[in-house]
């Protein structure tokens, strides 16, 4: 059994498939070929913005993103202390400071009502609070209607990291809409992965879009040898743009499938261990399923002799991390005891009931 089964997606889609990688093999337009263009704008149309900028990789557009918002020393960032190492990791390399937030229980992600003291706490150490990171963790939008407004009552920048996200919603807004500037990734298990790494950005100010597309690019002028910044080096290639314009295709057939899957794991779970919530008018792209549970070791060695894969994410909190120790941040406590108890299990479109029954008997 596989964690994230990318070989059946291929096999659904391999004529498909096949012919636009070999499309894009002859065309000998491998970097930037028009496929990238046509995907952003196919990407912006489904997400409901203006603009999309793909970039190399999706910890690349949250760096781009805070170049572009003018973020750096002196500035904190507030972050949530459960994710991915990158939402921090972004943060410290335009020269910020992460400040680490609690997360929801039942969501995992931040908790709006916690940044407000931790504004205080950064106004007395000299930072000035400047952004907000919100991650739509494991698929899940944060709670942006409080977020949005939240930040703009502080004066705050908001910046979605959709990494994990894409496909998500609120309402009739999707994910990676919600932020000044918003980010995801094309990693290869993300909900829409392409065959390496890859990332994009969404926004609908025109500055921010002009700005991002030079900086991804070595900071570009409008002659690509007069550089009027200084940037990076981080585009999509033309075969990444193809894989993704096949899997757009399917994609929202896929996130019904992936949604049904989910559904069929809380049933046949609720009552044994903790299931991750959605909340009303929230539709979740499920890149992982968490549970929590008290005997995680057992359970994970139940599921390895029956073959059956399972992941820790994440196993410490950002304020753990060795690269942060310096900041002398404690652990946020329900981020603490995430750590301890949380447990993805296999997830993906092509899970058959069978399987999901199978993996439920063993825990």
């Amino acid at each position: 059994m596989q964690f994230r089964d990318l070989h059946r997606q291929y096999e659904a889609m391999q004529a498909e498939m096949d012919e636009a990688i070999l499309a894009a093999t002859r065309s000998g337009a491998y970097i930037m070929g028009p496929q990238v263009a046509e995907l952003e704008q196919q990407l912006a149309d489904y997400v409901g913005v203006k603009h999309c900028i793909t970039c190399a990789n999706g910890t690349d557009a949250l760096h781009l993103a805070l170049m572009a918002l003018g973020i750096g020393p002196g500035d904190a960032v507030f972050v949530p202390d459960f994710t991915f190492f990158a939402t921090a990791e972004a943060v410290a390399m335009v020269g910020a400071t992460p400040v680490f937030i609690d997360v929801l229980d039942e969501t995992y992600n931040i908790k709006v009502a916690d940044i407000y003291d931790n504004i205080k706490v950064c106004r007395k150490l000299g930072l000035k609070p400047k952004a907000v990171i919100a991650v739509d963790l494991f698929g899940q939008p944060a709670e942006y209607p409080w977020l949005q407004s939240f930040c703009k009552e502080q004066g705050l920048l908001l910046v979605e990291d959709g990494a994990q996200g894409f496909g998500g919603s609120i309402g009739d807004k999707r994910a990676c809409s919600f932020g000044d500037i918003s980010t995801t990734s094309f990693f290869p298990a993300k909900p829409l992965g392409c065959y390496g790494d890859g990332g994009a950005l969404f926004t609908d100010n025109d500055d921010y879009a002009t700005l991002l597309r030079s900086l991804r690019v070595h900071g570009k002028g409008t002659d690509k040898y007069d550089n009027v910044r200084i940037g990076l080096n981080s585009r999509l290639d033309t075969l990444h743009a193809a894989v993704l314009q096949v899997k757009m295709r399917h994609f929202n057939d896929e996130l019904q499938a992936v949604n049904r899957v989910a559904r069929k794991y809380t049933e046949l779970l609720q009552g044994k261990v903790t299931t991750p919530v959605v909340p009303d008018g929230y539709l979740s792209s499920w890149a992982q399923y968490t549970i929590q549970v008290e005997n995680r070791n057992e359970i994970q060695a139940r599921l390895k002799a029956a073959g059956i894969p399972s992941m820790v994410y994440y196993p410490r909190t950002m304020s753990q991390q060795t690269a942060f120790a310096n900041l002398g941040q404690q652990p946020c406590p329900v981020a603490k005891r995430l750590t301890e108890t949380v447990l993805s299990l296999p997830m993906h479109p092509y899970l058959t009931d069978e399987e999901l029954e199978t993996i439920v008997s063993q825990i």
